[in-house]
C-alpha cells in the first residue's frame, strides 16, 4: 500500500536545517528555512466513483518535488489541470502567491471558473507541501485557528438518529440532537427530470418550514435552499412567507446569472438573511455584492475560488464588511483544506458537510469530525494521508507549458497582465 502524507520528518528537518545553515541541538529545530526545491511532476488520479461535475470534481492531484516531498490537492479536470500544472514544472513550490499569479495570468485569456478550480486544486497541494516542509498544519501558517471547531449543517450522508420514513419534524429534531448547528431544508427539491412547478413549491414552503421550526425547537437553527430555481418575484414571495419562522439563511434564492442585478433588488425587500455563491469563482465574481451588503453570507468554497491563496483574500473582504462565510461542499480533501483556511476567519462561519458516516477508500486519514463539528488537527500540511491503491492515474505532467504562454513582469519583478 503506497501512502502520501505520512512523511520522514527527520530527513525533512535535516534538509531544512542544511538550507538554513543551522546546527541541531538535541531533537528540536527552533528556526529552519524552507529548503530550495523544484517541482518535478504533477499527477492526477481519479477515485473509484468520480464526481462528473466540473466544479465539484474530486480528482486527486499530487505535486511532487525533487526533495521527496509531495503535496496533495483536489479538483479540476484533465485539460485544465494539464495546462495549469505545466506552469509549475521546474519552479520552487515555496513561492505560492507568485505561482498562483503565473497560473492565472500567463495565458492571454483570463481563466474561467473551471480553470480557476484547477488552479485551486494545485494551490491546495502547494500549501500542503509548505506545511509538510515546516512540520506544521496549514492553519498555523495562516495565523492560527480562531475557533475551537467549525460548526456544520448536513447535506446528505448518514446522520445518527435519522432513519427512512421519518417525518420532517423528526428528522430536524434528530439532526440537532446529533450535534449539528442547523437543519437544511430543500424548498426547491423535485424529482430528477420531473416537472418543476415553482408556484406549487412555494405553496408548500411555509408548511414544510413550519415543521422544520418545530423540529429544531424555539432556539434551534434551520436554513432553506431555494437552489436558484425561483425567479425574482417568486424569491421575494418565498422569503416573505417564512420570515417569521426565523431561518438562519435562505440559500441561492435566484439564478446565478442574475445575482448581480437581482440580489440587490431582493435585499431591499427580503427580511431574512441571504446566502449565495456556491457556483462563484474568485473574488471578482462577487466582491461588489459583499461591499454593498447585498448578501449576508458568501457560499464560495475550495478549490473553486482558486485555492487557499485566494480564499484568504476573500475572507479578508468578508471580514471588512462583516459578511459571514458558509462554504459549499466539494470533495473530501477540499473539505479538509476548508478547516485550515476558514478556521482562521474571525467572522461567522458554518460549513456544509456531506460526509457523515462515510468512508473514503483513498483517504485513511483526512478529517476530524465528531458530533456535528469539524475539529482542527496538528498533522503537517493539510493533515490528509493518501492511499494511491484505490486510485486510477489519469495523467501526469513533467514538462513545462510554454506554448502561447507568457509572463510579463513589472520592473520590480512582480507579475503583471499579458
Amino acid at each position: 500500500m503506497q501512502y502520501i502524507g505520512g512523511m520522514n520528518r527527520r530527513a525533512l528537518l535535516k534538509s531544512a536545517v542544511s538550507a538554513a545553515g543551522l546546527s541541531v541541538a538535541g531533537r528540536q529545530v527552533v528556526h529552519a528555512a524552507i529548503p530550495k526545491m523544484k517541482i518535478t511532476r504533477v499527477r492526477v488520479y481519479s477515485p473509484e466513483r468520480p464526481n462528473p461535475l466540473f466544479n465539484q470534481s474530486d480528482l486527486v492531484v499530487t505535486v511532487e518535488t525533487d526533495a521527496g516531498i509531495t503535496g496533495v490537492g483536489e479538483g479540476g479536470s484533465r485539460d485544465t489541470l494539464e495546462q495549469s500544472a505545466g506552469r509549475l514544472i521546474g519552479q520552487d513550490p515555496q513561492y505560492i502567491e507568485r505561482l498562483w499569479q503565473d497560473m492565472t495570468r500567463a495565458f492571454f485569456y483570463p481563466p474561467g471558473r473551471e480553470k480557476i478550480d484547477a488552479i485551486g486544486a494545485l494551490d491546495l497541494a502547494l500549501w500542503d507541501i509548505k506545511g509538510k516542509v515546516l512540520g506544521r498544519p496549514v492553519h498555523s501558517l495562516l495565523g492560527g485557528m480562531v475557533r475551537n471547531f467549525c460548526e456544520c449543517y448536513p447535506t446528505g450522508g448518514i446522520i445518527p438518529g435519522v432513519r427512512p420514513g421519518m417525518s420532517v419534524v423528526e428528522r430536524a429534531r434528530a439532526t440537532m440532537e446529533a450535534g449539528f448547528r442547523a437543519y437544511r431544508s430543500g424548498a426547491a427539491e423535485a424529482p430528477a427530470n420531473g416537472a418543476f412547478n415553482s408556484h406549487e413549491r412555494l405553496n408548500k414552503l411555509f408548511e414544510e418550514s413550519a415543521q422544520v421550526r418545530e423540529g429544531v425547537g424555539k432556539n434551534g437553527d434551520w436554513c432553506v435552499d431555494f437552489h436558484q430555481r425561483f425567479d425574482l418575484s417568486e424569491a421575494i414571495r418565498g422569503c416573505d412567507l417564512i420570515k417569521d419562522l426565523a431561518p438562519y439563511f435562505v440559500e441561492d434564492p435566484v439564478r446565478d446569472e442574475a445575482f448581480r442585478d437581482d440580489l440587490p433588488l431582493l435585499r431591499r425587500s427580503a427580511k431574512v438573511p441571504i446566502a449565495a455563491g456556491e457556483e462563484w469563482g474568485y473574488r471578482w465574481d462577487f466582491h461588489k455584492l459583499v461591499e454593498n451588503h447585498d448578501l449576508d453570507y458568501v457560499r464560495v468554497t475550495l478549490p473553486n475560488v482558486g485555492g487557499i491563496t485566494e480564499m484568504m483574500k476573500i475572507a479578508a473582504i468578508c471580514e471588512t464588511h462583516f459578511v459571514g462565510m458558509i462554504p459549499h461542499f466539494t470533495g473530501p480533501i477540499a473539505t479538509a483544506a476548508l478547516i485550515h483556511a476558514l478556521g482562521t476567519f474571525s467572522g461567522p462561519l458554518l460549513v456544509e458537510y456531506t460526509y457523515s458516516g462515510r468512508t473514503i477508500p483513498h483517504l485513511p486519514v483526512w478529517l476530524d469530525f465528531k458530533n456535528g463539528k469539524l475539529y482542527p488537527n496538528d498533522r503537517p500540511g493539510l493533515g490528509v494521508e493518501l492511499d494511491l491503491k484505490p486510485l486510477k492515474m489519469v495523467t501526469e505532467i513533467t514538462q513545462p507549458v510554454t506554448a502561447r504562454a507568457q509572463t510579463y513582469f513589472r520592473p520590480d519583478g512582480s507579475i503583471t497582465n499579458w
